[in-house]
């Protein structure tokens, strides 16, 4: 499934309107908390796991988007106004973090 139409909205949530009509409203804390990039996750190579980098201290900027780039057919790449700019999310992954919203969503209330 692909987006309809993507919207920022008031530099707090990355507003996603799907093909099937559902909306889904992406705080922009989480999705750059859990950006999918090897900085960020780590990686494993042949079966051994390499952490990231320990986290240094927040930069001004670092939850609110200066921009967003559509990446092939698939997915989008965010820019942060600190600058950091690694991690594609694609359609897929962008669903299953709005799963884990609404899960997460029903559990806390």
């Amino acid at each position: 499934m692909k987006p309809k139409k993507i919207k920022l909205s008031e530099q707090k949530y990355l507003i996603i309107e799907w093909e099937d009509s559902s909306i889904i409203e992406y705080p922009l804390k989480f999705l750059r908390d859990e950006t999918p990039d090897a900085g960020n996750k780590g990686e494993t190579i042949l079966w051994k796991h390499y952490p990231p980098p320990p986290a240094g201290p927040d930069k001004p900027g670092k939850y609110e988007i200066a921009d967003i780039k559509k990446v092939g057919n698939y997915a989008i790449s965010i820019v942060w106004k600190d600058g950091y700019d690694s991690g594609i999310y694609s359609w897929d992954l962008l669903l299953r973090f709005g799963e884990f919203l609404k899960i997460k969503s029903t559990l806390t209330n």
